[in-house]
């Protein structure tokens, strides 16, 4: 391609005055890094580019990729931010940002040492007392406690950007529970989509080999063989739980909550079906503070009781130690230049923006002095500056400025205003320059700090640096560092692997096992409410007469469900498929990404009808569309799920519920005094007219509905059925060995198999249904005190 013609698809791209730009250089012209790219680029018709782009956002659609944003009035799920441009930074550049931010990193393992040991920095003068005794992030029952790895700091990101002068500079240090690594995967599997033939060819450097280096680092860490690496997150709610699952999927690790675990005669223990197992590794994704209640936050319902003294125990590391996000606080980027020559003996490598704590005299009078280029802040709060709500107002008059830092002087930093360089992101199909922070990850190996080759960029949406934070609406770029060689291909294996070792899936965590369970028996009940109702509108488009017999008797039926028959899309069903969704949530790591997407996709598509739907003719349809997209979420479970325990506590829940259904259907509409039609309906809601047709010759009776969809174990709708596969499961289940004697769930199964088994159908009366009703919910209380407790 022509230089003429590259300038031209350039011509709208405006370099901004005093500011760099990663695209271009000071001359204008394209730099280096980016030139071979903006060639192949510049190949692309704005049309093929579009289209590209929709391949990019509908891979982040159908994995799932969300983001939680908080707003006043509530929380939403909000699609990733995906900005469609990379940014790329020349391998030789990517290589002073790591030594850099490698050096920093031992910077503040050595202070995280001191605050929690000698406490020679406070002691000497190096840092103001208030600075550590005030900030909430130091905790004092941390102190004296040496972390079992040896190390306070294992996974940590900076936030850096590039300044007026094109020199990198350190923003914001993240040392409590970095998020974005997830994210960063996920960039770079969507960008490489959108740029599919043009990523192949960059020479961009794989991620894969940090996650692994890191993966094996964790493993290094456990106390034994038999031990475990777990990843604790905060739960569903978390704004970054989808990174939460993603990360413990990738690496194959157990995604935890603080409820999962408890502290055993000191040791840290995960709850399981197969009793509690230990667990010496600890990921950690929430804020030290809510982590044990016991002696940290007493209303932290997100923790585990005892989990600071499993830490002084030195059963357990904890990546990172409790206690480091004190680090995070901005004040200490004022002092962290000096530190770096008192511990290291060098000066930092990345600088990071100027900043003064309004503590000192001669601080406060410089920063009041110079208040107009600043932004005045809390000196404990964390992360950028334009992120937060926390700001001094820049209109605030010089009188009433100086009274605040009089007054709160040392709650209050001043930092340099942020001057952001730009780099290329589409707005409306047109390259623009926009300012962007890269957020770049390190994580501890056994060979040292290894930086993820890349990370992640935040794009503004605007010309303005504070357009940047999430929250606000800023988006999200993948970040390639370009290699002069072609890039080396990098997976999860280990590249000298000679034979395939296939490990033993982990131990399943009780919680985890009730979610499960309860997701098989959630989409189980909207499947039968689903069958109900399209039997009930179906009856009501015949007879337009809602108080006829049979679709009476129906809507007594719908009622005991807590069903409304006269809503098309009733409250209970849109409950169930909620409580579903909850399920499926809370285990997103041992589940399909097609499955949660069939099952998110089958709420909104219910959602959508309410209120457009007629009853009648047109919900009983609607009914039958739901019914279809329930059965493919069911299909895709069986397909995808790998036979183990978790897969086992789903099926179990689901046979469970259509067990209880299918008994509850026959009790109301088998009996001999039931309207006419019924017992043509129970077939239909047992979906079995067909098997019914082909093996009975006469026509519908009490008996032959009676054997079919009680008695018949080969028919997957029968009451026998389910119980013969609850009990097939049962087999596989921790303390289910032969030569036992049998538990009480045992004997409960067994009881209720024994006693339909022997049922002829003239036998199967309303007093047998209601007592089979009973035993088969004695195994739903029997299945939660063996193993979900």
């Amino acid at each position: 391609m022509s230089t003429d013609a590259l300038a031209a698809f350039l011509s709208a791209y405006r370099r901004p005055d005093g500011v760099p730009d990663e695209l271009l250089g000071p001359d204008g012209q394209v730099r280096p890094v980016w030139s071979a790219f903006m060639q192949r680029l510049a190949r692309i018709s704005p049309e093929d580019m579009a289209t590209r782009m929709s391949r990019g956002d509908q891979y982040l659609r159908d994995a799932g990729v969300f983001y939680r944003r908080y707003a006043p009035a509530e929380a939403s799920d909000r699609d990733w931010p995906l900005s469609h441009m990379p940014v790329l930074i020349a391998e030789a550049e990517w290589h002073e940002i790591a030594a850099g931010l490698t050096q920093r990193a031992d910077l503040l393992e050595a202070v995280l040492a001191d605050l929690y040991g000698d406490n020679r920095l406070v002691a000497e003068g190096h840092l103001p007392p208030p600075l550590v005794a005030q900030n909430a992030d130091w905790l004092r029952p941390l102190v004296g406690v040496r972390p079992r790895s040896g190390h306070f700091l294992h996974f940590v990101a900076f936030d850096i950007g590039r300044g007026p002068e094109g020199q990198w500079w350190v923003l914001s240090d993240r040392t409590q529970a970095p998020s974005g690594a997830g994210f960063a995967l996920e960039n770079r599997i969507a960008t490489a989509r959108v740029y599919s033939g043009l990523y192949d060819n960059a020479n961009v450097t794989r991620l894969a080999g940090f996650f692994r280096a890191f993966r094996d680092a964790l493993m290094g860490l456990r106390a034994s063989e038999s031990s475990r690496v777990g990843i604790l997150t905060p739960g569903p709610m978390n704004d970054t739980y989808f990174e939460h699952a993603y990360i413990a999927r990738y690496l194959g690790f157990m995604l935890l909550e603080g409820e999962d675990l408890v502290v055993d005669s000191g040791r840290l223990m995960v709850r399981t079906v197969d009793g509690l197992k230990p667990i010496s590794v600890l990921w950690r994704r929430l804020d030290a503070s809510w982590a044990d209640p016991l002696e940290l936050n007493e209303g932290s319902r997100l923790g585990t009781p005892g989990l600071v003294g499993a830490l002084r125990n030195g059963s357990v590391t904890m990546v990172n130690a409790l206690g480091a996000g004190v680090l995070e606080a901005r004040a200490f980027l004022a002092f962290l230049p000096k530190l770096s020559r008192v511990l290291l003996d060098e000066p930092l490598r990345m600088p990071n923006i100027a900043t003064w704590w309004c503590g000192g005299a001669k601080e406060r009078a410089y920063v009041q002095a110079n208040a107009r280029g600043m932004t005045i802040s809390g000196a404990y709060s964390t992360g950028l500056a334009f992120e937060l709500e926390d700001m001094l107002p820049q209109d605030l008059g010089a009188e009433a400025l100086a009274a605040r830092i009089a007054h709160d002087g040392p709650r209050l930093v001043g930092q340099e205003q942020v001057q952001l360089s730009t780099t290329p992101a589409f707005v409306d199909g047109r390259l623009q320059p926009r300012p962007m922070s890269l957020r770049v990850f390190l994580a501890r190996t056994a060979s040292g700090w290894q930086v993820m080759p890349g990370g992640f960029a935040r794009i503004g949406l605007s010309d303005a640096s504070t357009g940047l934070a999430m929250q606000k609406g800023g988006l999200v770029s993948d970040v390639w560092v370009i290699g002069a060689r072609r890039a080396q291909s990098e997976t999860m294996l280990p590249r000298a692997a000679e034979t395939v070792d296939r490990n033993q899936p982990g131990a399943l965590p009780s919680r985890a096992a009730d979610n499960l369970f309860w997701l098989g028996r959630y989409v189980e009940r909207t499947e039968h409410m689903l069958r109900i109702l399209r039997a009930y509108h179906a009856r009501l488009a015949e007879t337009a007469n809602p108080e006829a017999p049979l679709p009476a008797a129906i809507a007594h039926y719908l009622a005991g469900l807590g069903v409304d028959p006269d809503e098309p899309i009733p409250d209970a069903l849109m409950g169930a498929l909620s409580a579903a969704n909850s399920s499926a949530g809370h285990v997103r790591d041992r589940f399909s990404v097609d499955g949660s997407a069939a099952l998110s996709e089958l709420m909104e598509t219910t959602r959508g009808l309410i209120g457009k739907v007629a009853p009648g003719d047109d919900a009983a349809r609607a009914m039958g569309r739901l019914l279809r997209q329930v059965s493919g979420f069911s299909g895709l479970v069986q397909d995808n799920m790998y036979r183990f325990n978790g897969w086992r506590f789903l099926s179990i829940g689901r046979a469970l519920e259509r067990a209880a259904n299918m008994t509850g259907s026959l009790l109301a509409f088998s009996d001999p005094d039931a309207a006419e039609g019924a017992l043509d309906l129970v077939i239909e809601i047992g979906d079995s007219a067909m098997s019914h047709r082909r093996r009975y010759s006469v026509s519908t009776d009490r008996g032959t509905v009676l054997d079919l969809l009680a008695l018949d174990g080969l028919n997957p709708r029968s009451v026998l059925f389910q119980l013969e596969e609850i009990r097939q499961h049962l087999q596989f289940l921790p303390g289910n060995a032969p030569h036992r004697r049998l538990s009480a769930l045992q004997r409960s199964v067994l009881r209720a198999h024994t006693d339909l088994s022997l049922q002829n159908p003239e036998d199967v009366d309303g007093d047998f249904l209601a007592r089979l009703s009973t035993e088969i919910l004695s195994v739903s209380e029997n299945l939660t005190h063996a193993y979900l407790r």
